[in-house]
């Protein structure tokens, strides 16, 4: 790990970088941009293996060509509540957010829509997209299939499935909104590259070794494999997810998954669905929203267990988190740090964060 100690930097300091750095590289502005804002989305919520950290990953397989720079992200396929988009191999941020906001205007005029989406790239944390809608007085929902196997099936010692998370979003009224992050396994595989960056160990439970021992050290982490969340049942949800997201938009699942830390040039076809519905399908906005408060304080007022400060409710960690970095920024580790450096400096940008 680089010496040195954690640096924070201003939110919109970052996002410029992130910005230049990928236009720098032959991005449009545009694109850029929305990649830089989706990315710090990530940091600000405190998913910190999906944000900048992916900067210097993304820089390797732009350079190699496995990304499309001057894409055309288009539905193929579309109705009233549906669409499936091609991506065009185009910066998964970009994809996500196209297909995210088509999946908002849909809702807007019919009340809910389905947007599936294949031949595109790793769009960074789930919450992300999933809680869009939620600006909208919809819910949101996304799943998508990992760019990289690293579980096998229940039982199996292949690692032929991915991490493929589910984020679900709720609207709330005066309480934070409810927004469910979650990876279908234990850990997510970008947790396991930042405790390697940092040189730190993972806890027992997060993978084991083909012989099913635990395995700590993040930088053998290619001698095992990730578990799943709540064992067999976690491996089914998994299942379904590579199934909606992938097979069904016909994007990549299984052995057609292409590892976008190890292959910088093949195409990835990365497959990702989003949904987004509007409360007043079933009542008026503000009367569910003042019954989401009323629950939400509910849970959390509950009888606690000893020892225990509060209960939270899922997102409700990120909703002041985003508060706290907006305010004092984010953080950013010496490894990384001197990674974006060195990128700055070959591109001869202006702002090397010195």
């Amino acid at each position: 790990m680089a010496e040195g100690t954690t640096r924070t930097l201003a939110v919109q300091r970052l996002e410029d970088f992130i910005a230049s750095v990928l236009g720098a590289l032959g991005l449009p502005e545009s694109d850029a941009a929305t990649c830089a804002v989706r990315m710090i989305e990530s940091d600000l919520r405190g998913v910190d293996t999906h944000g900048i950290f992916r900067l210097p990953h993304y820089c390797q397989r732009i350079r190699a060509g496995g990304v499309n720079l001057r894409p055309k992200v288009r539905p193929v396929r579309e109705n009233a509540v549906t669409a499936l988009v091609d991506g065009d191999n185009a910066m998964g941020q970009v994809v996500m957010t196209y297909a995210t906001q088509l999946a908002i205007e849909k809702a807007a005029e019919a009340g809910l829509a389905w947007v599936g989406t294949f031949n595109g790239n790793h769009a960074g944390c789930a919450a992300v997209y999933s809680t869009m809608p939620v600006a909208h007085d919809m819910v949101g929902m996304y799943m998508t299939v990992a760019n990289g196997n690293h579980m096998p099936p229940w039982g199996g010692v292949e690692r032929i499935l991915g991490t493929n998370p589910i984020s679900i979003a709720i609207p709330a009224g005066t309480e934070p909104p409810i927004a469910l992050d979650i990876a279908t396994t234990v850990a997510a595989a970008g947790k396991v590259k930042l405790a390697a960056q940092k040189g730190e160990t993972m806890p027992i439970g997060w993978m084991i070794d083909r012989k099913g021992q635990p395995l700590t050290d993040p930088k053998r982490a290619s001698e095992g494999f990730l578990l799943p969340i709540g064992g067999y049942k976690g491996y089914g949800l998994n299942v379904v997810i590579g199934m909606l997201a992938g097979v069904l938009n016909g994007a990549a699942f299984g052995r057609n998954v292409v590892d976008f830390t190890q292959d910088f040039a093949t195409r990835n076809n990365s497959g990702h669905m989003v949904l987004a519905m509007r409360v007043d399908n079933f009542q008026p906005a503000h009367a569910f929203k003042r019954e989401m408060d009323r629950v939400i304080r509910e849970i959390r007022e509950s009888e606690r267990m000893e020892g225990v400060d509060r209960i939270w409710l899922p997102g409700e960690m990120e909703f002041y988190k985003i508060r706290e970095r907006r305010e004092k920024g984010i953080p950013v580790n010496p490894a990384l740090m001197e990674q974006l450096r060195q990128l700055a400096k070959e591109l001869q940008l202006p702002d090397r964060l010195e």
